[in-house]
């Protein structure tokens, strides 16, 4: 059975009145008398009249919505992110349509070109794990597509970003670790070319060089699938473990790495899992439930998602070119466990 929606022509057949009058007392027109007004309203409101958001799109050149793309949308902080920009999107009369990459950057493309085809107003993107090629979205955004990148961004488009203040993050997360007396501390991170891997790299090398401490290139483990494949962690692990002097503390760059990482390496050698000293990136609730625990760096998701969407709804709405871009940085917070 097909479904039916109610049109404009409708309404004017059964009022007996043209779909021109209707349609302008429907848009509250002057040229329409109080009293047209008046009974073409309570009649759309009596048949539970919504108008067509196609035809609007068509009309008015827009699709009042926004496209999402994140990588994992089961992802703590991007879960939370999202719930940031729907807070700021559904208020100013956007719809969100959200899609996820999945660290891919196959789906990540056909992700936004769908968006495209949609015709959203506009884009808000965290890049996958897999991104190192944005030569489709320069395209897209030259022809006038509004995009801002928030999390994992971009220098090669200029445009609005949104990020958390992941150097500092990383830092206090590292310092943390060389306080509590260790001296073997690993790094556990993202695809080597994310903006985020490069970030966190830098506030970790910062807190080993200001104690004194040496940077060796065979602590850090690039995970290039952003912790999404099992076989992946369990060989980065299997690196580590197999080191002469095992790492006595890990700095872990990311929520599901982190996860990835306590599973694998309670699997590979339970006895050196009770004592290793962890800290990292997580935006998890229940964090308080890992063993060994987690000293988490909480990143404003929330925060960071409402700064992009507004950022994205001035570009969307803005009557004149923007030429002038920001890039916003939240700061992040140590929790000690």
């Amino acid at each position: 059975m097909k479904f039916e929606t109610i049109t404009i022509k409708d309404i004017a057949k059964a009022l007996g009145l043209s779909t021109s009058t209707v349609s302008r007392a429907l848009r509250g027109g002057y040229e329409i008398s109080e009293e047209t007004k008046k009974i073409v309203l309570d009649y759309a409101k009596k048949i539970n009249y919504k108008p067509n958001p196609i035809a609007l799109s068509l009309k008015e050149r827009r699709s009042h919505s926004i496209g999402v793309v994140v990588c994992e949308i089961a992802n703590s902080f991007f879960s939370q992110a999202i719930n940031g920009i729907e807070s700021i999107a559904y208020g100013a009369g956007y719809h969100v349509i959200i899609t996820q990459s999945n660290e891919s950057y196959e789906r990540e493309i056909i992700n936004v070109q769908h968006l495209a085809s949609r015709s959203v107003d506009g884009l808000l993107i965290s890049l996958s794990a897999g991104s190192s090629d944005i030569s489709y979205l320069k395209e897209l955004h030259a022809k006038g597509l509004p995009i801002v990148f928030f999390d994992r961004v971009s220098s090669e488009i200029q445009t609005h970003k949104v990020i958390a203040n992941n150097i500092k993050g990383a830092h206090e997360a590292t310092e943390y670790l060389i306080n509590l007396g260790h001296k073997r501390i690993a790094h556990f991170t993202n695809a080597a070319h994310l903006s985020i891997t490069k970030e966190r790299l830098e506030g970790y090398k910062g807190a080993l060089q200001k104690h004194g401490l040496p940077f060796e290139e065979k602590h850090v483990k690039y995970s290039e699938y952003g912790g999404m494949r099992k076989e992946e962690v369990d060989q980065l692990v299997k690196e580590l473990l197999d080191l002469p002097e095992r790492p006595d503390a890990i700095f872990i760059a990311q929520d599901r790495l982190s996860t990835g990482f306590l599973k694998s390496v309670k699997r590979a050698d339970p006895d050196y899992a009770r004592n290793i000293t962890i800290a990292g990136f997580t935006n998890s609730n229940v964090v308080d439930l890992f063993s060994p625990s987690i000293t988490a760096v909480r990143q404003p998701a929330f925060e960071i998602g409402q700064a992009a969407t507004q950022l994205l709804i001035q570009l969307i709405e803005s009557k004149y070119p923007v030429t002038e871009f920001e890039t916003k940085v939240l700061d992040t917070e140590l929790i000690v466990k």
